[in-house]
């Protein structure tokens, strides 16, 4: 017989790390319907000719791909298959894949139901993702997004509302964080103005590894421009600008540069009129490795922590336009819940935190008292009261370790006399105490 494993990138969850995941989508959610976000979801699977072409190069070859049902290999491009190009080998074997994010799935949503939906349209989504990566600490597999976005307007107070949507979300989490901003517009005038704006993709795909290789090595890498070393270094330097300023003097003869500048200084004017818990700085290093970004760049990072971005997002101008409907701006942001639960266990967040208890567990000494609580749990459990009982009257010693044990606030423990006088034994298990009260005193305290 097999030991049973995992397939790697991806985790099991105890009854006590659900209900402290679950803290997090509730909170989450809770931020999101407050802006008047509404929730959708889509299938995990989608068609391969929806997610190919949509993330970059990278980003494609880290898709799931789900193979055809039945003989898959019976329609396969037998050439592929003797040159054992998988490449091209894929198209006839597989159809499907499982979804990379929730944002191209959302384009392909709004151009199908564009009849049904008012624009602009907002939604939210908390559903699971897929990623063929490495695993390593913070990065799985397998993972959940919490996502907001926002379709058919141009409006940059949306990239301000966003911002506040982090702000609020990570607070009310108690994480603090950095929420760093910057423009891919502003990308493009720094690649215009050191001429290579013809190589946005790759120029874009070397900055965003700046946090992971440093400085030297970004630039080592866009030497593969066509530029200089020097002139690659003066490049690097200028990602350091920190002020708007700053940039407008280094992109003033490049229009889409300035472009991305007064955007940002508008969505500022938003932004500026309501104070923030969490700082707001520019980070022009911030690209973003996902291709369909045109505008805004959003990232988090959490304060006191090594981890990689615990958020990000962006504006993206045509992403429908890849199914057929021109025109539809969107832009939107995710959460990534499985890197927010490891920050929380990490810094103690959840700690006070009384997650998942259930409210009651009955207790009985005998067979009657035992059909007596049954009988009580019908009750409670009418007045929406989380109520377990023990399955038989076994010795008591076992009972009460198992409710010490277990994830409950109160035992309820009923005898004979109990049975008769209506009048229970209540045990208060974080604190130790125990009181006689009827059932209507005990629906009371635990309706509060």
């Amino acid at each position: 017989m097999s030991k049973p494993t995992l397939p790697k990138g991806t985790r099991d969850f105890l009854p006590h790390q659900v209900a402290k995941r679950e803290h997090i989508f509730g909170t989450i959610r809770d931020v999101f319907k407050r802006y008047g976000y509404q929730g959708i979801e889509t299938p995990a699977m989608e068609s391969l000719t929806t997610l190919t072409g949509k993330y970059g190069e990278e980003g494609d070859q880290l898709l799931f791909k789900v193979l055809n049902n039945g003989d898959y290999l019976k329609k396969a491009d037998q050439e592929a298959l003797e040159e054992r190009d998988s490449t091209k080998l894929v198209t006839s074997i597989a159809k499907r894949g499982l979804r990379y994010d929730l944002t191209v799935p959302f384009a392909r949503y709004v151009v199908m139901h564009q009849n049904d939906l008012q624009l602009p349209f907002k939604r939210y989504a908390i559903q699971p993702v897929w990623r063929a990566d490495r695993p390593q600490k913070g990065r799985y597999q397998e993972f959940y997004q919490c996502d907001v976005d926002v379709v058919g307007s141009d409006s940059l107070m949306y990239e301000a509302e966003l911002i506040q949507i982090f702000d609020e979300a990570y607070h009310a989490l108690g994480i603090r964080v950095q929420i760093r901003v910057n423009n891919r517009k502003i990308l493009e005038g720094i690649a215009e103005v050191f001429g290579i704006l013809d190589q946005f993709t790759t120029f874009a795909v070397i900055i965003d590894k700046l946090d992971k290789i440093g400085p030297k090595k970004v630039a080592e890498q866009l030497c593969s421009l066509d530029l200089e070393l020097q002139r690659s270094k003066e490049l690097v330097a200028t990602l350091s600008i920190d002020n708007l300023t700053a940039l407008k003097e280094l992109l003033n003869d490049s229009e889409v540069g300035n472009k991305g500048i007064q955007e940002l200084e508008e969505m500022h004017v938003y932004l500026d009129s309501s104070t923030t818990h969490n700082e707001v700085l520019l980070d022009v290093t911030l690209a973003r490795g996902l291709s369909y970004y045109t505008g805004c760049i959003l990232e988090v990072k959490a304060i006191g922590i090594q981890m990689g971005s615990i958020g990000g997002g962006g504006r993206y101008d045509d992403l429908t336009g890849n199914f057929g409907l021109k025109g539809v701006s969107g832009v939107g942001i995710s959460l990534g819940a499985e890197r927010i639960y490891d920050v929380m266990e990490e810094l103690d967040l959840f700690q006070g935190l009384e997650l998942g208890k259930t409210e009651v567990i009955i207790l009985s000494f005998d067979s009657e008292s035992h059909k007596y609580g049954f009988k009580l749990g019908c009750d409670l459990r009418k007045h929406g009261i989380s109520t377990d009982i023990y399955p038989e009257p076994a010795k008591f010693k076992k009972q009460m370790k198992y409710a010490g044990d277990g994830a409950y606030r109160y035992a309820i423990i009923i005898g004979e006399e109990e049975r008769k006088t209506n009048n229970l034994t209540v045990k208060n298990l974080l604190k130790g105490e125990q009181e006689k009260m009827n059932v209507s005193s005990l629906i009371a305290l635990l309706s509060k």
